[in-house]
């Protein structure tokens, strides 16, 4: 059997010799006195030459690029599957949970490393941000602090951190020298605002991070006695049996400063034991779980119940979604080996009989339907409810479905019932995701099989479009050289015609008798 390419190009050639028959009518016209049709005498022998090669050259590269469009989409199916069994790879993710609390201020999430369990919380404080503000200047005095450096410091989880502004008489202003703060540069999140009151303006200094040791500190190096000395704070940890446990203090010459907000860290316990945080977000206390404090709900917080439950919800959607991306990878297989109609040539799909097809297909319908053991049990996906479809319409490859009816309840007893063996299938050495995603990435990763194929079939295109060129180059040499050639045929026949006319005045014809003949009477 021939292939489209060769066909193709058979039925090009076929047309190629229809025109040369046609033009050839020309050379007959032109022995019988007509002037020959050079322009469609050299068109049709220079599309008998070229007409084979080229359309083969063009249904070669129609075919590559509709190959290198089929493999995109199908390279493409192939990632939705890898993402659809990226829940199942690590042989935790099936044990997916929702985290609830009793109360309100309380928000959280359960993730990998959580299980079913209850909690008793007892929130008594949150994370705040220390923030400070000086008394008030007068107008005069905020205008002209006087010289000097402020250094300013800022305390943190790993120590404190310091930088200099140096105030002279270009920024001398209580504003300029708060602009001055907010751009330093190794500013380690300290934010200054100028705010004007009734009595003058003062200055305020704001930590940008929660926590107990994050506290502002301002030392002044300035002529005693100017304003600008009076920026000079300390911060502490406050000794008052009454304040929260770890807040902060300040001090300052004549109680110059007061502290709007003091900092601290969030402070709960879980089942009766202390947990901190500096932020009001607190992780690591309950295994793969995350608390987020509202601190702007205080009044809420308190005692709570958490309570960490199984998601089986979340199971079966992941499970779902694992069978439809497999069944969108199978489509797509049965698309591009769809099988031709009887007698109809090219009928077939892109990539009919194609090796690396029939080995996707056999490799992943081997691994959906095979027997995991794991952890001392062993099952298959149809012990979940999920088999293959019994009627494939004829297709090479055999789709997946969940045997159930609305709901999923097979599905859904296993995921309740039978967890154990869920683990067991996706379990994260050789379970079924490992084993799907190890196939998928040696033909989608930008080094795999696809990728090289695509490659390939590029340098084909690059190649079929060079020879186009010398094809063209060719032709037009051919053109070139016809032209020549029959425009002087046409001159020779000419002038044979009137050679001819001339021969049969002087000696006559079948109907005359000729010039010579009549004068020698």
């Amino acid at each position: 059997m021939s292939s489209p390419v060769t066909a193709t190009a058979a039925a090009a050639a076929a047309a190629a010799a229809a025109s040369v028959k046609q033009a050839a009518q020309s050379l007959i016209a032109g022995a019988t006195g007509s002037p020959l049709d050079v322009s469609s005498l050299v068109s049709a022998l220079v599309k008998a030459k070229t007409a084979g090669p080229a359309a083969a050259i063009t249904a070669q590269a129609g075919n590559d690029n509709t190959e290198i469009t089929g493999l995109a989409t199908l390279s493409a199916a192939m990632s939705g599957l890898q993402s659809a069994i990226a829940p199942f790879l690590n042989g935790n993710a099936l044990s997916s949970f929702t985290a609830t609390m009793s109360g309100e201020g309380i928000t959280a999430k359960a993730g990998d490393g959580a299980s079913e369990a209850s909690y008793l919380l007892n929130v008594t404080q949150v994370a705040q941000a220390q923030s400070i503000t000086s008394g008030s200047f007068s107008n005069a005095d905020a205008a002209a602090m006087g010289t000097g450096t402020l250094t300013i410091s800022l305390g943190g989880d790993s120590g404190s951190k310091s930088f200099q502004v140096s105030v002279d008489s270009s920024n001398d202003s209580l504003q300029e020298i708060a602009d001055a703060i907010n751009s330093a540069s190794g500013n380690p999140g300290v934010k200054a605002t100028v705010i004007t009151g009734a009595n003058g303006q003062s200055i305020s200094l704001q930590s940008a991070a929660a926590g107990a040791s994050r506290t502002i500190g301002v030392n002044v190096d300035t002529t005693s006695g100017s304003p600008l000395s009076k920026l000079a704070v300390t911060s502490s940890t406050s000794t008052d049996p009454n304040a929260p446990a770890g807040s902060s203090t300040i001090s300052s010459a004549g109680a110059f400063w007061s502290q709007t907000t003091a900092a601290q860290d969030a402070q709960l316990t879980v089942n009766g034991q202390l947990v901190t945080a500096s932020t009001n977000t607190v992780s690591g206390a309950i295994p793969g779980v995350t608390l987020t404090l509202d601190p702007n709900n205080v009044t809420t917080l308190g005692k709570q119940t958490l309570t960490i439950a199984s998601d089986d919800s979340s199971v079966e959607d992941d499970l779902s979604a694992f069978v439809s991306a497999y069944n969108a990878v199978i489509d797509q297989l049965n698309t591009l080996a769809a099988p031709g109609a009887a007698g109809v040539q090219g009928s077939g799909g892109t990539l009919l009989g194609d090796e690396m097809i029939n080995q996707i297909g056999a490799s992943l319908g081997s691994i959906v339907g095979s027997t995991v053991s794991s952890g001392g049990l062993q099952g298959t996906l149809a012990s979940l409810g999920i088999t293959f479809q019994s009627d494939t319409g004829g297709q090479p490859f055999a789709e997946l479905q969940i045997d159930a009816d609305a709901n999923f309840p097979t599905l859904d007893d296993a995921v309740t019932n039978n967890q154990a063996l869920i683990g067991a299938l996706f379990n994260d050495t050789g379970g079924i995701a490992q084993q799907l995603n190890a196939v998928l990435d040696a033909y989608t990763s930008s080094t795999g099989i696809i990728a090289t194929r695509t490659t390939s079939l590029t340098d084909d295109i690059t190649a079929l479009s060079k020879q186009q060129d010398d094809l063209n180059d060719f032709a037009a040499q051919l053109t070139s050289m016809f032209n020549d050639q029959f425009t002087a045929l046409n001159t020779l026949m000419a002038q044979a015609q009137q050679n001819q006319s001339f021969l049969t005045q002087l000696f006559g014809g079948a109907n005359s008798s000729g010039t010579l003949a009549q004068n020698s009477k």
